[in-house]
């Protein structure tokens, strides 16, 4: 057993020796060697084949990475979103629903990404190595075919001389099984080289669009989600302001009281201390009329005033609805236009000057009669 191993390490020694050699010559023009146009084209063709297949691969692989990189910090957010949203806040319970929905969807698109995508790419690239296993092991053969080729050409000219009728058949009974060997491998990869090239055509269009679909998807159902985690904060700071509201209306009875059916100037005559105050006001003045001086405020300091009707200070536009709670209040939807403006009666306007302090204006909506008080922090100036 032993001399058997032997024996073949030595041929195989031999054998690359006798290519090496065989090269040698080749490329230093000695032999010539056997010319192959449209194999090279197939190889040429195989050789961009595999290096954009691997860069493909490689840059998926890290594209993967990131996603689930993206998938653990989106996790991270939204539990800190859902610890700092109180639980007695209006829409907790959707928020949490939604979170839980986020954190789905990145693990299905990850999942997505990795069984639908990232292994089918593999099985794609797995190929190229055991093709270029083949082209390898018929080059080598080649070298052989060639070597045996030339061998043969100067055993049959010695041969014709010394007429050695033995060695000129075994020379060629060695180079028919070299050519034999070399051209079985030749056929085969004549056909399979360009069948691997068409391939990727198919390949590409499959596995693209499956990412595409998949990437398409997951941005859609993240849009929802997010839209939905919108309208639950939205919630919040309408029924927060309206919290305010009602706070305002408890702790603010002298400048505005809580009755439904009365008018700001009932509202104010009703509430004694600031109508003292306001006939101060008058008496200071030496019993002049407020109606010829009014103050004049502007809430929203950027606000455009040229070009205005008579009466409007300004005009802002609505960015959150608001529903009005009371009588004297102006319900509008977003993307109102409102004027913002003063009373006639002065007793009014020192009234409405109170409420402007707490951040509400007097508006009237643009194209309409309605008229009445709205909270400044739901709009904006245009």
């Amino acid at each position: 057993m032993s001399e058997n191993k032997g024996i073949m390490l030595a041929k195989s020694v031999q054998k690359h020796a006798g290519r090496a050699k065989e090269k040698i010559l080749q490329n230093l023009g000695k032999v010539d060697r056997t010319a192959d146009e449209i194999f090279d084209d197939h190889l040429n063709n195989f050789n961009r084949q595999q290096m954009s297949a691997n860069r493909l691969q490689k840059e998926f692989n890290n594209y993967i990475r990131c996603v689930r990189a993206a998938q653990t910090a989106s996790k991270s957010l939204m539990d800190a979103v859902c610890e700092i949203y109180e639980p007695q806040w209006s829409g907790y319970e959707a928020l949490q629903a939604q979170t839980g929905a986020s954190d789905s969807l990145w693990a299905d698109f990850a999942h997505k990404l990795g069984d639908q995508v990232l292994i089918p790419l593999n099985t794609y690239t797995g190929q190229f190595p055991e093709m270029k296993k083949k082209v390898e092991k018929r080059n080598r053969k080649l070298i052989d075919y060639d070597g045996q080729r030339h061998s043969f050409q100067n055993l049959q000219a010695n041969a014709n001389k010394r007429k050695d009728d033995v060695k000129l058949t075994k020379g060629r009974e060695q180079l028919e099984e070299a050519r034999r060997t070399y051209e079985i491998l030749n056929t085969e990869l004549h056909d399979e080289l360009p069948a691997l090239y068409d391939s990727r055509i198919l390949f590409l269009v499959t596995n693209l669009q499956t990412l595409f679909a998949t990437e398409q998807v997951f941005h859609n159902e993240t849009s929802k989600i997010y839209s939905e985690l919108e309208a639950i904060v939205d919630k919040l700071a309408t029924e927060s302001q309206r919290g305010s509201n009602t706070l305002r209306k408890q702790t603010s009875n002298a400048i505005k009281t809580s009755s439904p059916v009365q008018s700001p100037v009932n509202k104010l005559n009703n509430a004694s201390i600031n109508s003292t105050n306001y006939q101060n006001q008058i008496t200071t003045n030496g019993g002049s009329s407020l109606a010829n001086s009014q103050p004049h405020f502007s809430f929203h300091t950027d606000a455009n005033t040229a070009d205005l009707p008579a009466g409007v200070l300004y005009r802002v536009k609505a960015t959150y609805g608001y529903v009005k709670e009371d009588v004297d209040e102006l319900s509008f939807e977003i993307g109102d236009t409102i004027r913002v403006i003063e009373y006639d009666d002065p007793e009014d306007q020192f009234f409405l000057t109170n409420l402007q302090e707490e951040g509400w204006l007097m508006g009237q909506k643009e194209g309409t009669s309605e008229k009445g008080l709205f909270p400044a922090n739901f709009t904006r100036p245009i």
